[in-house]
């Protein structure tokens, strides 16, 4: 199947590399986003989030003429729903700007047009909520047009890599489906485009993330368990991961983005009377932000008017994504605690927590604190020299969250250093 011009609805962290590649690739592209501020930003040639490369890509798109902006959809070979599906306060899939982007396209749908889904959803999502969406006008799935579901499985960080090189999975309503999908997708993907049905690709999304999911939980787990047995958690996944069998990843203050910490619930939305297991590992990773409070709170013997140094605040290294971080609720946490803090996050300056001073310079954030935590591993924080440390703060306790500070470089410049899932051993 040949394509001419695309739709994309969803100018978000997949939205907008999608929209911007497939540009790049000699298709027309109507990129469409229903926030002001946002096409206001691309048309002045900046973007407003934070991915390596993203905005070169995304000016080349612009100024080739192939990319173009608007606030609603319009009349194309294929539309692309790339929106997000938060979950509620009660754990259930939020599916209204889903129904807006399909209620959206349903005036402009023509014979012989594909929509793909890439918002994650829960499983049945495409066949049972889309369909009947598009079919109010008037024409047949299957038969009047395509519908097929893939899910992006980008990485932040890499999603310009990702985007082209990774496996994708395309699943349609029918097997004509799946194969106008995977039309689409070699405009840009250079990995094997795998086809399937539309409700066992959804699936395969949440199984990902859930399977990870459940490691970081027991890694967390382990992690208590060892600052109450007296053991170095680092040490122990790090010696147990020896075995063949084996592969634990590391613990931290808490599971965040869009991803992990989201799409289990769909899951346990779909068939809570099977998913016990994954309740409790989100239980888990969810209670890790108090526990890392805890651990600061008892390092620094109370948290009343201390000031403390608080180092990243996005949810993962090196890159500015700040949904659903755990970095965020700890700092709250510490706030509400009634200490004084003072954050730093290089790669997203405009971040900010409520009650805490957001500073713009690491030097700034030390200056006389009393105690330092890394909160994420960004590579400066890592690479922080103790020495310097010292020289910038007023008190010398350590607290590392990530397992990232050589806990001996920070003793030798005089730092009582604190890191999560590392116990002190009985003499």
């Amino acid at each position: 199947m040949d394509f001419q011009s695309v739709c994309v609805l969803g100018l978000g962290y997949i939205g907008l590399p999608t929209a911007s590649t497939l540009a790049m690739s000699g298709l027309t592209v109507i990129g469409v986003d229903v926030d002001p501020r946002v096409l206001d930003i691309l048309k002045a040639g900046q973007i407003h989030i934070h991915e390596p490369g993203l905005k070169e890509l995304a000016r080349k798109a612009l100024d080739s003429g192939n990319l173009l902006l608007s606030d609603r959809p319009k009349e194309g070979d294929a539309f692309v729903i790339a929106v997000p599906t938060p979950v509620t306060e009660e754990h259930k899939a939020d599916l209204r700007y889903v129904k807006e982007a399909v209620e959206a396209i349903v005036p402009h749908l023509r014979k012989g047009n594909l929509v793909m889904l890439e918002s994650t959803c829960p499983p049945r999502t495409t066949l049972d909520y889309v369909a009947p969406l598009l079919e109010s006008s008037g024409l047949r799935v299957g038969r009047d047009f395509f519908l097929a579901y893939t899910p992006e499985r980008a990485l932040p960080g890499r999603i310009l890599q990702e985007l082209v090189e990774n496996v994708r999975v395309i699943g349609g309503v029918n097997r004509a489906s799946a194969e106008a999908g995977r039309d689409l997708y070699r405009y840009f993907v250079e990995g094997e485009i795998l086809l399937t049905d539309a409700t066992t690709a959804e699936t395969v999304k949440l199984m990902e993330n859930t399977y990870r999911d459940i490691n970081i939980a027991i890694a967390n787990e382990f992690s208590r368990l060892a600052e109450q047995l007296g053991v170095d958690v680092w040490e122990a996944i790090r010696l147990a991961n020896l075995h063949p069998r084996v592969d634990i990843l590391q613990p931290g203050p808490g599971v965040g983005g869009h991803c992990i910490a989201v799409d289990p619930w769909f899951l346990v939305e779909a068939t809570p009377e099977l998913t016990p297991l994954i309740r409790q590992a989100m239980a888990v990773n969810d209670g890790q932000p108090a526990h890392s409070a805890r651990l600061i709170e008892g390092a620094l013997g109370g948290l009343s008017g201390k000031r403390i140094a608080a180092l990243g605040l996005s949810y993962k290294a090196n890159v500015g994504d700040l949904r659903l971080s755990p970095a965020l609720e700890i700092v709250t946490r510490l706030v509400e605690g009634g200490a004084e803090v003072h954050t730093f996050e290089p790669y997203a300056q405009a971040a900010s927590v409520d009650g805490a001073a957001a500073e713009q310079s690491l030097e700034a954030t030390l200056q006389g604190a009393e105690a330092i935590v890394l909160l994420v591993n960004h590579r400066e924080f890592v690479e922080l020299d103790p020495q310097e440390a010292a020289r910038l703060i007023e008190g010398r306790v350590a607290v590392d969250l990530r397992g990232a500070w050589e806990a001996e470089s920070w003793r030798a410049a005089g730092f009582e250093i604190h890191t999560l899932g590392v116990g002190t051993p009985d003499d």
